[in-house]
């Protein structure tokens, strides 16, 4: 998992300092959200490929199969803190690479 100390519970943030990286809030809630996919995106793939070793080769709805295993990887990706958290923090840290698209960069020019 990233390096990013993010935290796992409900944290208030300073909006100001949010806004304050691209002067839009919304632009910046924006990019925030875009990332915050991207992680989710990443995580969820990485615990499929995980599960993936405990898949059965057939799918039989009358046995139900435990596996501490499979449990505790599970466990371990619900305890993780959440994208939207991991994506403020590197946003805040300047660990975030952004650029507006060519068409929005022509409207702000002309405003």
């Amino acid at each position: 998992m990233k390096k990013i100390q993010a935290p796992i519970s409900v944290v208030t943030r300073d909006t100001n300092q949010i806004a304050s990286k691209t002067d839009n809030i919304y632009e910046s809630v924006h990019i925030i959200a875009q990332r915050a996919n991207q992680i989710a995106q990443q995580l969820k793939e990485e615990l499929h490929e995980k599960l993936r070793d405990f898949s059965m080769p057939h799918d039989n709805l009358e046995e139900v199969f435990e596996n501490k295993e499979q449990i505790e990887i599970s466990k371990y990706y619900e305890r993780l803190p959440k994208p939207t958290a991991i994506a403020i923090e590197e946003f805040l840290q300047d660990k975030l690479m952004w650029r507006l698209r060519e068409e929005e960069k022509k409207e702000h020019e002309e405003l």
